[in-house]
């Protein structure tokens, strides 16, 4: 058997941690960039004429986009899985998205209209997600169980910054076509330093199993009799992004319109500041904690229930004191919840041979969310309650995916 699907046993050291993390910073600024400034302001240009609102062009953009990003992470992770180049199964797939997604944020500084920008925005989600889908699998790849939890740590904590870096260099760069340039070296040249230092597993083409489009297809199916952890853990993990999904996506409305905050813009910025602090706090020592003790599940079902917990506080104690104080514990408990729970996922892994593609898709259950978030909010804000309605919903589904985490029965 190969290499690449044997079990790993030896402890990654700090170099390869951190050249991953930085790996994954560079491709987050390749997202966050775009969705934190540059394709608003595409927006606002672009909207006049289109007979749509800029938020209405944003949002079918930004969609379609979601709608590209579901189905390429599975897949792109399935073909890491089957590659036997020279350089490894993992490192080809991270160079060309890479590559390809700097291409694609160029495409977008050059747009001059909706459907150009449109198409750039789908290219940027389709190639870095290849990127992604490679770069995530390699850590079960690597690194042994009881160390996936500071790994997990590390790579949550590089999400963050990239979002910061990503939002820094689209606006300190003095211009959309200048912020996407920007963004496109950062993220190709943020990915060389572990392409280049560690040098990928092979998988021997004796490994590969035969082609066919059939068994493909049905791959990406994992039935939830036979596997039920993965699906339980599939679940879980959906249900308390549902529920983060919920909270954030009317933040902005939420202070301006039912706590009448004098300038709501900027009290997004202070709760998104306060979120990330308390969730840089935990996120790696939640991790290194869980591993040393060498359990997933307590972790996962208190970090679900704290951030529960806060976001009923925001269905029943609607002030700006209460805002900050939910912001902290929601950051506290999802910097726990990112790490752990990432290390539960690949100890649910089916089959060493499908890292990729089974890891592709948990990630649906990321992704997902942001999708079915809007649907379910709009019509409960507007008919069915408003706020306090949907702050409650979103902490029973918080809940459900807290404690169904007990259902997992081969991790601890």
């Amino acid at each position: 058997m190969s290499t690449a699907l044997a079990e790993p046993v030896d402890r990654v050291g700090r170099g390869w941690t951190t050249s991953l993390s930085l790996a994954n910073v560079a491709i987050w600024v390749g997202w966050y960039g775009p969705l934190q400034i540059l394709l608003a302001r595409q927006a606002e240009d672009f909207a006049p004429g289109t007979g749509m609102s800029k938020e209405t062009l944003l949002a079918w953009v930004t969609g379609v986009g979601a709608v590209v990003s579901l189905a390429a992470n599975p897949f792109f992770g399935a073909l890491s899985d089957r590659t036997t180049a020279r350089w490894g199964r993992r490192s080809p797939w991270i160079v060309a998205g890479a590559a390809g997604g700097a291409l694609s944020l160029l495409l977008l500084a050059g747009a001059d209209g909706l459907w150009l920008m449109t198409l750039g925005w789908c290219l940027v989600q389709l190639t870095l997600n290849a990127a992604f889908a490679a770069v995530t699998a390699s850590v079960p790849d690597r690194v042994p169980r009881l160390q996936r939890g500071a790994v997990g740590g590390w790579i949550g904590a590089a999400q963050i910054l990239g979002a910061v870096v990503g939002t820094g260099l689209a606006t300190a760069a003095g211009g959309i076509a200048a912020g996407y340039a920007a963004c496109a070296v950062f993220t190709l040249a943020g990915v060389l330093p572990y392409v280049l230092r560690h040098r990928d597993l092979r998988l021997a083409a004796t490994d590969r199993p035969p082609w066919s489009w059939r068994s493909f297809t049905r791959g990406f199916w994992l039935s939830p009799r036979r596997h039920p952890d993965f699906a339980w853990a599939w679940l879980t993990r959906f249900l308390i992004n549902l529920s983060n999904a919920l909270v954030i996506l009317y933040l902005l409305y939420y202070l301006r319109d039912r706590l009448h905050h004098d300038d709501p813009e900027q009290g997004v910025l202070i709760l998104t500041a306060v979120d990330s602090v308390a969730l840089l706090a935990t996120v790696v020592v939640g991790g290194i904690w869980s591993d040393r003790l060498g359990r997933r599940k307590p972790f996962v079902r208190w970090s679900g229930v704290l951030m529960a917990a806060a976001t009923g506080l925001l269905a029943v104690w609607q002030t700006w004191p209460s805002a900050i104080i939910v912001a902290a514990l929601l950051g506290v408990g999802l910097g726990v919840f990112m790490s752990v729970d990432f290390a539960l996922m690949t100890d649910v892994l089916p089959k060493a041979a499908d890292r990729g593609k089974d890891l592709g898709v948990i990630n649906v259950a990321n992704a997902l969310p942001q999708v079915a978030a809007p649907a379910l909010a709009a019509p409960i804000v507007t008919h069915l309650g408003g706020y306090r309605v949907l702050y409650g919903l979103a902490a029973a589904v918080g809940l459900a995916g807290a404690l169904l985490v007990g259902r997992i029965r081969n991790v601890e």
